[in-house]
C-alpha cells in the first residue's frame, strides 16, 4: 500500500474531472493519503473527499516515511512544496494543471497511467541540486535554499544597482544592471533563460550567473562549478534591494554580502519511463516545430 501526500493549488474546471479520477483511484488502491488542508478545502468545493484521507499543514516538515508526494499544479507548485520536503528525500510526482510544466511534466489526463508505471516500478528518480544562501540576519531562516534560482534586483526605483561578484574568493566582475541571477541547472530553463542564459542539463554540477539587463552589452552569462562559493556584494543609489529564493523574497539593505553555495541535499523528482530531460525541453520549447507544417 502506498503512503503519500498531496499538495496543490487551485485548478480550473477542465482539470476537475482528472483530479477526481485520481482521488477515486487512490481510494481504489487503498492508498494512505495525506492532503494539504488548504488544498482539501478547495477540492471539497468541487467534490467530496473520501473521509479516510487525512489532512496536514503545509508548514509542517513532511513525513519522511512517505513513499512520495503528488504536486498538483505547475512548476511553481513544486517549488512551493520543497520548503516542506527539504532534506527528507521524499520524491515528488508532478502533475501539470498549469502551463509550461518543465518540472510538473505529467499531464493531468495521464495521471492513472503514471501511477500504473509507478506500481510496476517503471520509473526513476531525477536528482536535482539546490543552492543555499547565507547572509547576516538571513530572513529566510531554515528555508534559505532554492531549486531554481537566487535573484537580487532593484526594488523601489529605476536606478541600476551594482553587484560585485567573487567566485571562491577571486574577483569576477562588477555588474551594473537591474539585478543578477544565480541559477541551478533546474532554474536554467526559468528566469535565467529569459535573460539570455544557457540551458544546463540536470546533473551537470554547475551554476550559471546571469545579469538582468546589464548596462555592459558585452557581458554574457557565465557557467561555474557548483562546488564554488559565490559571493555577491551589493551597492547602488537605493537604500534597499530585493532578493528572492524561487518564489520567496526578502528585502535587504545595500552593502549586504550574500554567500551562495550548493545545498547539502537534493530534491528527487519521479520520472516515468519514457520521460527524459531532452524530450521535455524539446516539447515545451517547441524545438523543431515548423509553422509551415
Amino acid at each position: 500500500m502506498f503512503k503519500l501526500a498531496i499538495y496543490g493549488k487551485k485548478f480550473n474546471n477542465d482539470a476537475s474531472k482528472h483530479i477526481r479520477e485520481l482521488f477515486e483511484y487512490l481510494k481504489f488502491i487503498n492508498a494512505d493519503v495525506f492532503i494539504n488542508n488548504d488544498f482539501a478545502e478547495f477540492i471539497n468545493q468541487k467534490f467530496a473527499i473520501d473521509s479516510s484521507f487525512k489532512l496536514y499543514e503545509k508548514k509542517e516538515k513532511i513525513d519522511t516515511s512517505l513513499d512520495f508526494l503528488i504536486s498538483i499544479g505547475g512548476d511553481g507548485t513544486i517549488l512551493d512544496t520543497i520548503t516542506a520536503i527539504r532534506d527528507s528525500n521524499v520524491p515528488i510526482l508532478g502533475v501539470n494543471t498549469g502551463r509550461m510544466g518543465f518540472l510538473a511534466n505529467n499531464n493531468k489526463s495521464e495521471i492513472k497511467k503514471a501511477f500504473d508505471k509507478i506500481i510496476d516500478n517503471n520509473y526513476k528518480l531525477d536528482r536535482r541540486a539546490l543552492l543555499s544562501l547565507s547572509y547576516k540576519d538571513n530572513e529566510f531562516g531554515k528555508n534559505n535554499f532554492a531549486l531554481n534560482e537566487l535573484t537580487v534586483h532593484r526594488k523601489d526605483s529605476s536606478s541600476m544597482m551594482t553587484v560585485k561578484v567573487f567566485v571562491d574568493g577571486d574577483y569576477l566582475n562588477t555588474y551594473w544592471a537591474d539585478g543578477l541571477i544565480v541559477a541551478t541547472p533546474t532554474g536554467s530553463t526559468a528566469y535565467s533563460l529569459a535573460c539570455g542564459g544557457p540551458i544546463l542539463t540536470p546533473g551537470s554540477n554547475n551554476f550559471v550567473i546571469t545579469p538582468i539587463s546589464s548596462h555592459n552589452l558585452n557581458l554574457r552569462p557565465l557557467v561555474v562549478n557548483d562546488n564554488a562559493t559565490i559571493t555577491l556584494k551589493l551597492d547602488g543609489r537605493d537604500k534597499d534591494f530585493l532578493t528572492t529564493l524561487d518564489s520567496r523574497f526578502a528585502t535587504i539593505s545595500k552593502k549586504t554580502t550574500l554567500t551562495i553555495k550548493k545545498a547539502n541535499f537534493n530534491i528527487n523528482l519521479i520520472q516515468i519511463e519514457g520521460q527524459d530531460f531532452f524530450s521535455t525541453i524539446r516539447n515545451k520549447l517547441m524545438w523543431g516545430r515548423d509553422i509551415r507544417n
